[in-house]
């Protein structure tokens, strides 16, 4: 890699900035912002800045990684699968259906090399609960519970969380959107979800116009019943899963990337690996879609499998209104 574009100034943009230069230490970056400025302030591992997608295409960036919001995802992407350069799409890949179903179209006219950002994927833990479900060891899966909990004003302490993406409608804020993670790799190991009932909610704590709660209930193609809690509240960060099989339980803390197989008999330790740099799994997206463009073996999520996140989300929205909920003492 020599020219490599990343679209977006945000954290996420900064961390692909900084691993690229990590993993090609004469590579040079172009930077561009969600909206073509150019800011004032310097950008951390860009050696040039441009205010246009014409720059970038003319100067002939080999990779491009969209980390914009993700309403401009769509908008940012087309013209380069149309030119034909190599787009990793952090996820969602869009915050609409529609967006998602042309982008695809554009992906199959142009047949660029496009992967979405699903970068919980390239956990070791993720890797190994796959492994585990795929060779039957739970047996018949009945269940399993999938949540996520994080305080919304901890993410980037240095900054007011009212004005950041995860906060804002128009940029494609909200719970089911911002932690759509869940839903993906809850499809990648359990089959498709089918919706049977979703509350979202939006409390008085963080003052959002966005649901900071949801609660959602499917049923696998298998008949399992999968419950998934996503928020913003939770002020000691929570992610965990079980799935509940006829031979036996798997309880996966994605925090600590460790898992657990549960029996009656014992409590065995499956992996368990709390120091692993979880920056890791970032270069190894990177390094994973490089081969995706090379023809050689990879893991990279599809544009189809992406898109199977956003219907969910649209249907969740389209059948479940966001409750306001406040304190009993303001009546």
């Amino acid at each position: 890699m020599d020219r490599v574009a990343v679209i977006g100034l945000g954290n996420i943009a900064t961390r692909h900035r900084r691993n690229l230069k990590q993993l090609f230490p004469n590579v040079k970056i172009y930077a561009m912002s969600s909206s073509g400025r150019i800011p004032h302030d310097s950008v951390e591992n860009a050696d040039c800045l441009v205010d246009s997608i014409d720059s970038l295409i003319g100067n002939h960036v080999q990779l491009v990684i969209v980390a914009s919001p993700a309403p401009f995802h769509m908008k940012h992407a087309e013209r380069f699968i149309q030119a034909g350069i190599p787009t990793l799409i952090e996820k969602p890949v869009t915050s609409s259906l529609d967006d998602a179903k042309q982008l695809m179209s554009v992906i199959e006219k142009y047949q660029t090399p496009v992967a979405i950002g699903y970068c919980l994927r390239y956990l070791p833990s993720s890797i190994e609960v796959k492994k585990v479900i795929e060779s039957g060891k739970l047996g018949h899966i009945y269940h399993a519970s999938v949540e996520i909990g994080q305080y919304l004003p901890d993410w980037r302490p240095s900054k007011d969380y009212r004005e950041s993406v995860s906060a804002r409608s128009e940029l494609g804020g909200g719970a089911l959107l911002e932690l759509s993670h869940e839903l993906d790799y809850t499809q990648w190991l359990l089959g498709n979800l089918n919706l049977e009932h979703a509350i979202l909610r939006r409390t008085e704590e963080l003052d959002l116009d966005v649901e900071d709660t949801a609660d959602l209930l499917f049923r696998t193609d298998d008949h399992a019943v999968v419950y998934v809690h996503l928020d913003f509240l939770q002020r000691k960060a929570f992610r965990r899963c079980r799935f509940v099989g006829n031979k036996g339980v798997i309880e996966w803390d994605l925090i600590s990337n460790e898992i657990h197989f549960i029996t009656p008999e014992v409590k065995e330790v499956l992996y368990s690996q709390p120091d692993w740099d979880k920056n890791q799994m970032y270069t190894a997206m990177i390094l994973d879609f490089i081969a995706h463009i090379k023809k050689q073996p990879n893991q990279c999520v599809s544009i189809s499998e992406a898109i199977k996140s956003v219907e969910l989300i649209e249907k969740i929205k389209e059948n479940s209104p966001i409750m306001s909920i406040f304190s009993s003492s303001e009546g």
